[in-house]
């Protein structure tokens, strides 16, 4: 049986024809590297995006996992804050294949500005060169540090919650994972965007963006290709590396799950979100209608993207026990 996909909220479809032109290349281990360039000269460093915004850009160079190297993160610190004040912990998307953590800048900057917290924006390695567990034990290894290092920070180790988006929402997911089974720090909560969680390829909604959208069955089979290799698809996968795959979804902290009616993510993401309260875990689920993959990102003036925002500015407020 075929799937006809969900149709594309006819006031943002137009606008694909400019993220995703015609003739761009598909995402193969020869075009990675200069679709990497490409997406790093798109998005300017920090300290331009913050301007003279009040707000302090510091880059680090940070411990990586053992035996690892050194990880680059940027923090974002609002310069009116008093005492120490909650903090989001970014890992960017990319498909595991690209990305840089500069493309989510805009994105924190807001809400640095909004909520008064402190942003800190991790860089990991990228496969296919650096295959699981390398991206997920680089964004662990992040985390403890600013934990660690809460105090120099200015932030609240009790009220972090770590997020990102596509990629970056599925290695949140298993940063989560990771700090509950191994006893690590505890978060307050996981802001999960779109989050690439299932290595399968085998949902409806999978099948149904085959060739279409701003992220198709295509490139998201090459991205799950580029991190486990041989292993995809297979019963040797790791929950960290594809959480779909974790057998226990308890004990985690609270999660908000958003994803788009139209794309190939929403089957696996809405599982989730009722696998977690199937353990009597929380979770806030959004599955906005016609919304392409990123659709935030491109469409920001959307009236569906604006309503997400302050969707999400809500859930961080209370999970992060911040008042109006």
């Amino acid at each position: 049986m075929t799937h006809p996909p969900v149709p594309f909220d006819p006031d943002i479809e137009p606008a694909l024809d400019e993220v995703v032109p015609k003739d761009a290349p598909p995402f193969t281990p020869e075009t990675i590297p200069a679709l990497r360039q490409a997406m790093a000269a798109m998005f300017p460093p920090a300290a331009d995006v913050v301007g003279d915004a009040p707000v302090d850009v510091v880059e680090r160079r940070i411990p990586g996992p053992d035996g690892a190297p050194e990880l680059e993160v940027t923090i974002l610190s609002p310069r009116d804050r008093q005492g120490p004040v909650p903090a989001l912990y970014n890992i960017h998307g990319g498909g595991m294949m690209v990305g840089h953590r500069n493309m989510d800048v805009p994105r924190l900057l807001a809400l640095v500005l909004e909520l008064g917290v402190v942003a800190v924006n991790v860089e990991y390695r990228l496969a296919p060169e650096h295959p699981h567990p390398a991206p997920v034990e680089d964004c662990y290894a992040g985390l403890v540090w600013t934990v660690e290092n809460a105090a120099e920070l200015g932030i609240d180790p009790d009220r972090i919650v770590v997020m990102g988006g596509s990629a970056g929402g599925g290695l949140s997911a298993g940063v989560a994972l990771l700090a509950r089974d191994r006893g690590g720090p505890r978060l307050a909560g996981q802001l999960l965007l779109c989050p690439m969680i299932d290595d399968t390829n085998t949902t409806v909604a999978s099948h149904q963006y085959s060739g279409i959208g701003t992220w198709t069955r295509e490139a998201n089979v090459a991205g799950w290709q580029s991190l486990l290799g041989d292993a995809v698809g297979t019963d040797t996968v790791s929950p960290y590396a594809a959480p779909t795959r974790a057998t226990d979804l308890s004990g985690l902290p609270p999660a908000f799950i958003e994803v788009g009616s139209a794309e190939p993510f929403r089957d696996e993401d809405t599982q989730y979100a009722l696998r977690i309260w199937a353990t009597g875990g929380q979770a806030e689920l959004h599955v906005w209608s016609g919304a392409f993959h990123g659709f935030d990102l491109y469409v920001p003036d959307w009236p569906i993207s604006q309503e997400a925002l302050r969707t999400r500015d809500s859930w961080l407020r209370r999970v992060l026990g911040l008042g109006r």
